[in-house]
Parts: C-alpha cells; structure tokens; sequence
C-alpha cells in the first residue's frame, strides 16, 4: 500500500460478529509479542471467558521491522497510523475497528485515533506516549510533577539507546547486524529491565520466545530500520511539527479510550496526565506485568480488552480470509 508492503496475520474469531481489532507492536519485540494472546482473544470460550465478546485479530508488522518492507524515506513513521488504517479499511474491508498498541503501537493508535475517528471504534494503551512529555503544561498537579520529573531522569538513566538510535543508528546497526550475539545483547537487555522479572529474565520469558523474537530482526536484517522512529522523531523539522499540530487540532477527541498500565513499564502516568490528550473511558492499573505485557501477561491483558471494547462493538464481520499476508 502507498508502495509499502505490510506484512501482517489476520486470525479469525469465533462466534457471532467478532469485533475487528488492529494490534500494534513496537521495540524492541515484533510481531511475536502478540502471539501468546491471540488464541485468547480468538477463543475466548477455550480459555474460561465467555465467547462474547471474540475478535479478529489483525497483526501486521510495522514498515521497517520483521518481514514488512522498509520505508524509503524518512518521516515515514508519522504515516505508519495511515498505512495501517488503509490496511484495515481498504484490504481487509473493515469500515470501523478497535486498535491496541504499546510502546511505537500507543503512538500510532493516538495518530489514527487524532486522524482517522471516523474509523475507530475504540483504542487501548499501555501507556501515554512519551513525546506528550514535551507539552508540560503549567497547571500541573501533585502527581503529574512527580510523573514528569521521573521521566526526566530516565535520559540519562536508560536514555543511552534511545540517543545513540536517533542519532547515529547506522553505525550502532553495522555492529549489530555483524554479531548475533552482540544483537541478542541489545534486545535482550531492554526485556531484562522493562518486564516483572527481578533480574530472572526466564521468570517472563522462555527461552523460544525470546529467540524467537531476536530470531525475526537477525533474519531480516531489520534492525537498522527498527531505528528509524527514533531518527524520524528526533530529526523532524519544524514544518512536520506545525502539520502534527494542525493533526491534533483538526482531530476528534472523542475516539473512546483505554488504559492498562502495567507496574514494571517504563513510566506510570498519572489519569489526570492521560485525560489532557485522551478521551479516557476506563482506566486499570494492573497488579504485575511490565513493558511487554502480551508476552508477559497475556490473560490479564486478554480480560482487559475484553472489557475495554465489549461495550463499545457493534461492528460487522467480514467473510473468512488469508493469514499472513502481505499487503
């Protein structure tokens, strides 16, 4: 689409009218986080949840990771939300739709709910976006202070591969791209320290599913494409972020939303902080779970979609269709 190949997994559900629901990943996983939930969501009645409500799950990559093509040119990630409301609408024929997203998925699930309303039925979050840290406000409350001054710090605590990604990610992806092992390292080390696991990684994690997931940049050679987010960001010009803000202005704030924040993720926003960008309807802070909490967690985060978007479907089905596909 738009000279984008999008590849992407499109799992029925079971039972009357599933509703549509877009999951979006982000780094360093793939579209290997989902995997775990997706039988979960599917057929919910084979794992002791009611069959109402069900979902198709649709699951792409996003351009520049895994078997998705990588973008040709730069500030390609401020349109990923538009490739992917074009897949669901125009491929997959589906009018209205639900998105969840963490990490870059919460980025591109704010940009088409900011740009494409009419198409949502709802999104879901695992967090605020990050770049809403640089609108501080000046009637901050107790809570919104304390949240914004611990985000401050993480630059320079845990900031190190975000800098060196969006400035010079060339030449950190030559290194990795020429050492598995080196590479394993990268990924490894942000699920090491952004999940639930006091240090044990395999307390979250198997050792499959992370070979899996590091498996998927080392045979794609993705990684230095995973990179172009944070260059993107960190390199737009004045001219992108006048049209950003024209977005937001022109966007409707009544896509309804949802949170789950889990307490090993990288910050624990405050409500207030979510309702200044958020039309915000349920809001859960759940009681385990990190950063990469569908891998991590998948039941709790299954029961909470569930929640999220039962109330909110009424969306038509379509006929049965091709998993993993490329668009």
């Amino acid at each position: 689409m738009d000279g984008v190949g999008l590849h992407f997994t499109h799992v029925k559900g079971k039972g009357d009218n599933p509703i549509p629901l877009l999951l979006v990943h982000g780094w360093p996983d793939s579209f290997a986080r989902f995997l775990k939930i997706i039988p979960m969501l599917t057929n919910p009645a084979e794992h002791g949840a009611d069959l109402q409500p069900s979902f198709d799950v649709i699951l792409p990559s996003l351009p520049g990771f895994g078997f998705s093509d990588r973008p040709k040119q730069r500030g390609l990630t401020f349109s990923f939300g538009d490739l992917l409301r074009k897949l669901m609408v125009e491929e997959l024929g589906y009018p209205r739709f639900a998105v969840h997203g963490g990490d870059w998925g919460s980025t591109v699930a704010e940009h088409m709910a900011r740009s494409h309303s009419e198409s949502l039925v709802g999104i879901h979050l695992t967090d605020v976006p990050f770049f809403h840290m640089f609108q501080e406000p000046n009637d901050l409350s107790r809570a919104e202070a304390v949240y914004l001054k611990k985000m401050e710090e993480f630059p320079q605590k845990e900031g190190s591969y975000a800098l060196i990604q969006s400035t010079r990610p060339q030449t950190l992806a030559c290194g990795l791209n020429d050492s598995p092992a080196g590479l394993a390292a990268w990924i490894v080390a942000k699920f090491r320290g952004w999940s639930d696991c006091d240090g044990d990684l395999e307390r979250c994690f198997s050792r499959d599913e992370m070979l899996n997931n590091i498996m998927i940049y080392w045979v794609t050679q993705t990684i230095d494409s995973s990179f172009f987010p944070y260059y993107d960001l960190a390199n737009a010009g004045p001219l992108r972020w006048i049209s950003e803000a024209v977005k937001t202005w022109l966007g409707s704030t009544g896509v309804p939303a949802g949170f789950a924040l889990f307490p090993k993720d990288l910050g624990a926003p405050p409500r207030e902080w979510a309702e200044r960008f958020f039309n915000v309807r349920r809001w859960t802070e759940m009681p385990r779970g990190g950063h990469f909490a569908a891998m991590e967690q998948p039941e709790l985060l299954a029961q909470e979609l569930r929640s999220m978007f039962n109330p909110l479907s009424g969306v038509a089905a379509i006929p049965d269709r091709v998993s993993h596909r490329t668009a």
